[in-house]
């Protein structure tokens, strides 16, 4: 009876010491593999970090160069960007291979078949992203830094991947377009803006002094702005008779992005001209007819 119970309770410790020693075993396994996957995450960040360190010198280097072969500001900046998406996709490809292995150990044949084809429907995209924008950098369509319209959106290009392009808009927001789905992109950086200032004068006034006036502000102007305005500014004259007044338009030609700002300067100096000549800027007149003071007269 005693022997039976020894026994018994024999084989109960044994039962506890090997489920002990399995979760001991568990335990062990996940903290190792817990480590491993800690260590691969801070070796990935640590990674990209020093890897976009070494493209941003890379390209300042490039743009500071005056080397027969290195590339110009706008290039540099594309390439480093490119880079910076390259370096980005393959680590976290390697990190995320590394962490699966670490996890599962190695894949069944079938598993990977399955995997396999199921990652190839969902590449089909990704690979178009990648082979358009390889024809978008080759071919220059455009770069880092080019105010572009592409399909409905229209801004200032930030960045370049290898996979999307990311565009801002004058109004702030963010467009992610992926290289895939870009078809027709117009390109307003690649030649200088022209730009059109309307001025409108009065009737009554003498137009031929109006047009002289403006035209000796648009040489000064033109000397001031040697760095944005790249051809002689033309009066081209009378180009409307409106309501109120006579139109002159002027047209000019600035470097990309510069256009707006010399409208805006332009029609100032203008103005503050016509101003000083005694020109004036014609406006809705009223006239009134008091009949009753002529009846009080008769």
């Amino acid at each position: 009876m005693y022997s039976n119970a020894f026994i018994k309770l024999g084989m109960e410790d044994s039962k506890l010491n090997i489920e002990n020693f399995i979760s001991m075993q568990l335990l062990e396994s996940v903290a190792d593999k817990s480590v491993k996957i800690i260590f691969v995450i801070i070796a990935m960040y640590f990674s990209i970090k020093i890897g976009k360190h070494l493209i941003k010198n890379l390209v300042k280097r490039q743009v500071q160069s005056n080397a027969m072969l290195s590339l110009d500001s706008q290039r540099a900046k594309t390439l480093g960007e490119v880079l910076k998406s390259v370096l980005k996709y393959s680590v976290y490809f390697m990190g995320i291979s590394i962490i699966i292995s670490i996890l599962w150990g190695g894949i069944s044949f079938t598993f990977a078949s399955i995997g396999g084809v199921a990652v190839g429907f969902g590449a089909q995209n990704l690979v178009k992203d990648l082979i358009n924008g390889f024809f978008i950098l080759f071919e220059d369509q455009f770069g880092v830094g080019d105010h572009v319209t592409i399909g409905k959106f229209n801004g200032i290009v930030k960045s370049i991947g290898i996979r999307t392009t990311i565009i801002i808009d004058f109004t702030g927001d963010i467009h992610s377009i992926p290289n895939g789905s870009i078809v027709e992109v117009t390109n307003h950086s690649k030649n200088d803006i022209r730009f059109i200032v309307d001025i409108d004068i009065a009737y009554e006034e003498d137009v031929d002094n109006a047009i002289n006036v403006i035209k000796k502000v648009c040489e000064v102007f033109k000397e001031e702005n040697t760095e944005f305005i790249t051809e002689p500014i033309d009066v081209l004259g009378i180009t409307a008779l409106a309501a109120y007044g006579v139109t002159i338009r002027v047209i000019g030609k600035a470097k990309p992005l510069k256009q707006w700002e010399m409208e805006r300067n332009l029609r100032k100096v203008i103005k503050l001209a016509l101003d000083e000549s005694g020109i004036e800027i014609p406006y809705p007149k009223t006239q009134i007819i008091n009949l009753n003071s002529d009846q009080g007269g008769q």
